[in-house]
């Protein structure tokens, strides 16, 4: 079992820095199953969020595969989803996640975003209501480049919003990262809109595990970990909460940047 390089903690985030990306999925993996085994002893059932992004793939499978998982007293949830892709469209976050780990695993429930329905405004508030039954005991999540959480965009990210998930304009950055990450072909072809998770409805579950590689993310968890907490940078709100691991490896913490610092 491999150590982190490096421990600190930045106001109330705890960070854990490995030598790269797999040692890093799979120690985010083993606390997260950890976690939940630990949160099953103590509850019949137990609810859980995560992001659906190339950058949790090694988290994910070490999940798939790990042994002594009930997940039939599991329900899961995803935090984000495209508007106005086709059901069977390879980049849907539901279909990703599915293929990844739901079909693996056969949680007792798995409640997806509808980013297809015709009245988004609805498909909103049927979520919502199904958040609303219990609480969130983990949330498995990534930053993106612009320190977006979810799809929580600098423009319209918000500390304080009334809603749990809300339909948002994806920003440039955001767009263009889809592209950068090969989930799709040219900007143009990302869709505009999304469904997300509100920063309150992230922030309200008990334990958070944000998984963060490569070095596209360097200037974004630099942010986090020495920027001021606001929604120029989304992510950085993750500082306030009380039970939150940030998993990096060298690239993304900048390792030799730091050093030669």
């Amino acid at each position: 079992m491999s150590q982190p390089l490096k421990s600190e903690t930045v106001d109330s985030l705890r960070v854990n820095v490995y030598e790269n990306r797999q040692v890093m999925g799979a120690a985010a993996g083993r606390d997260v199953a950890a976690k939940i085994n630990e949160v099953l002893a103590q509850q019949e059932t137990i609810r859980l969020i995560f992001a659906a992004a190339p950058s949790q793939n090694e988290l994910l499978d070490y999940l798939a595969s790990a042994p002594g998982i009930d997940w039939s007293r599991i329900d899961v949830f995803h935090m984000d989803e495209y508007v106005g892709l086709p059901e069977d469209a390879p980049q849907r976050f539901a279909l990703f996640l599915r293929r990844k780990l739901f079909d693996q695993v056969a949680p007792r429930n798995v409640y997806l975003i509808d980013g297809s329905a015709p009245d988004a405004d609805a498909a909103c508030r049927d979520y919502a209501e199904r958040l609303r039954q219990a609480p969130i005991d983990l949330v498995c999540l990534g930053i993106g480049e612009n320190g977006h959480i979810a799809f929580n965009d600098p423009p319209v990210a918000d500390f304080d919003d009334p809603n749990l998930i809300k339909r948002v304009e994806l920003d440039e950055v955001c767009r263009q990262q889809q592209v950068n990450d090969g989930c799709f072909p040219t900007f143009d072809a990302v869709p505009k809109e999304a469904l997300t998770l509100t920063i309150p409805a992230l922030m309200a579950g008990h334990y958070l595990f944000c998984v963060v590689p490569g070095k596209t993310k360097t200037a974004a968890v630099q942010n986090v970990l020495t920027g001021p907490i606001t929604t120029a940078c989304p992510a950085s709100i993750l500082r306030t909460h009380p039970a939150c691991t940030l998993y990096v490896d060298t690239d993304s913490y900048g390792w030799a940047e730091r050093r030669e610092g």
